[in-house]
């Protein structure tokens, strides 16, 4: 698996996430327990993740949103 956005912002995670599935591109979020644990200090930003060979359309996918 490969990081494609670290966030603490759940809504731009979401959309990424929403952005991926309608490519056809599978993802997890990982570190979503420990961000929550942590009390949501945005000390433990959520990563998100997809499969190796999905990483390059992926990445152009979420340019924009990563530039905000």
């Amino acid at each position: 698996m490969e990081e494609v956005l670290r966030t603490n912002d759940p809504v731009k995670l979401s959309y990424a996430q929403h952005l991926l599935s309608e490519a056809g591109i599978d993802s997890f979020v990982a570190d979503q327990h420990i961000s929550a644990v942590e009390g949501n200090i945005g000390a433990f930003p959520r990563r998100l993740m997809v499969k190796a060979d999905h990483k390059l359309r992926a990445d152009a996918l979420l340019a924009e949103l990563r530039r905000e």
